[in-house]
Order: structure tokens, then sequence, then C-alpha cells
């Protein structure tokens, strides 16, 4: 019985954590791209940021991260013999992988902090699709094990990953032309003016 109380708050770990791992990349966006507006736009922004991703990292994302370590040693130590399983030594592989991506964040919000980061919103884009695929593995060997359907999951992957970049690429397509629409817009009435 106690193995399900394990794995009843090992899963509420994981659904926080990944709704932090997912969120808080986001908010690098846009922070980055705040630096983009004008003053005093621009402060306000950041600021805001800082309060938002320090509180998501430290009150939410750590804390559910260390629940699902803290549950799945629990289940573990229930079932010993299951750390023998191939599929499980994936899946830890994956999840170390994962908390390696969950101290670089914490990393990356204190440069952004100190206005040392160099990365741009374009480049946290395809940060935060990272956990995605972690988190799609992670998901598939927990629930098919040692019957992990390793073609169909890998096609599964590979086509994810495409439609993220294209979906990425696509809307870089339509924040730039929305740039280049709003800067012809603004030089208009200076080019009609320097004509009359």
């Amino acid at each position: 019985m106690a193995y399900y109380w394990f794995k009843a708050f090992h899963l509420v770990g994981i659904v926080s954590w990944f709704a932090g791992m997912f969120y808080l990349p986001r908010l690098f966006v846009y922070h980055a791209e705040a630096s983009e507006q004008q003053e005093p736009a621009q402060g306000i922004l950041k600021s805001q940021y800082q309060i938002m991703e320090k509180r998501l990292y430290r009150i939410i994302m750590t804390p559910a991260l260390l629940l699902t370590i803290i549950m799945g040693v629990s289940m573990i130590a229930t079932e010993p013999s299951i750390i023998h399983s191939l599929w499980l030594q994936i899946k830890l592989g994956c999840v170390g992988i994962l908390i390696g991506y969950h101290v670089l964040c914490g990393r990356i919000m204190k440069q952004l902090a100190a206005e040392e980061c160099g990365m741009t919103g374009q480049q946290f884009r395809w940060f935060n699709e990272f956990p995605t695929v972690f988190f799609v593995i992670v998901v598939m060997l927990a629930v098919f094990k040692s019957n992990f359907p390793t073609s169909a999951a890998s096609w599964s992957i590979f086509a994810m990953i495409v439609a993220m970049a294209a979906v990425i690429q696509l809307y870089a397509r339509k924040r730039r032309l929305a740039r280049e629409k709003e800067a012809s817009l603004t030089a208009s009435p200076e080019i009609v003016a320097s004509q009359s």
C-alpha cells in the first residue's frame, strides 16, 4: 500500500515540477524581450519578471523537484529489484538530464537579474522546448516499461521536434513581418512630411 502513496505523490511532484519547467523558460523569453522596450516599461517589466521567476523557481519548482525525487526513491525502496530494469535506468538518466536543466534555469535566472545573459528571446524559445522532449520520453518509459515501442516512439519524438521547430520559425517570421510593418507605418508620416 505504501508504494501507491509514494507513486501518487511522485506524480503530484512531477506535474508541479514540469509545470514550472514549461513556464520558467517562457518567462525568460519575455524577460529577454523586455530589453526591446523603452524606459520606463523596460525596467518595470524586467523587475516584474525577476519576481515571477524567483517565486516560481523557489516556491514551486524546487520543492516539486524534491518531492519527485523523494517519492521516486521511496518507490524504488519498496521494490528494490526494479532498479535493474533497463527502462528505469534510462528514465533515471533522463531525469538526471532534467535536473541539470533545472539547475541551469537557476543560473540563467541569476544572469538575467544581473543583466549578464546574452541569450535572445528566440534562443529562449528553443530552450523552452527542451523539457517537452524529455517529458514525453519519461512518460512513455513509465507507461510502456520493458515493452517500449522504440521505432514508433523515435518517429513520434522526431515528428514532435520537427513540429516545434516549424512553429518556432513561423512565429519568428510573423514577429519579423509585424516589426517591419510597424517600422514602415512609423516611417510613412516622415516620408510624407519630407516630400511636402
